[in-house]
């Protein structure tokens, strides 16, 4: 059983910097590949970035490639997302997942956080 809690959310003017957060409760957090998705208003959620056990592997939907990062620090069981260059259209409630390995479909995610709402104004 593991709990996701997303943090970090909130409003941001285009071409900005915002960094969300989500904590996960449970042992090992090592074991569990981690990823990023997110959702925007009458849109399907859709993968964004993704992050392996210990961090070694990554994955980015060609969308945020170059602009966002996924991280991890296994000691704080947190996983992270730093997006720059923000535009109006990653606008979305961003949504954290955990998974056996690291996987860009989202029906391979077991546990799913509640997510945090990132706004970019334009």
């Amino acid at each position: 059983q593991v709990r996701l809690v997303e943090s970090g959310g909130g409003l941001v003017q285009a071409g900005g910097s915002l960094r969300v957060s989500c904590a996960a409760s449970g042992r090992p957090f090592s074991s569990y590949a981690m990823g990023w998705f997110r959702q925007a208003p009458g849109k399907e959620r859709e993968f964004v970035a993704g992050i392996s056990g210990r961090g070694r592997i990554t994955y980015y939907a060609d969308s945020v490639k170059g602009r966002f990062t996924i991280s991890r620090d296994n000691a704080k069981n947190t996983v992270y997302l730093q997006m720059n260059s923000l535009k109006p259209e990653d606008t979305a409630v961003y949504i954290c997942a955990a998974s056996a390995l690291v996987t860009m479909l989202p029906e391979e995610y077991t546990y799913w956080g509640q997510g945090t709402h990132v706004t970019v104004s334009s």
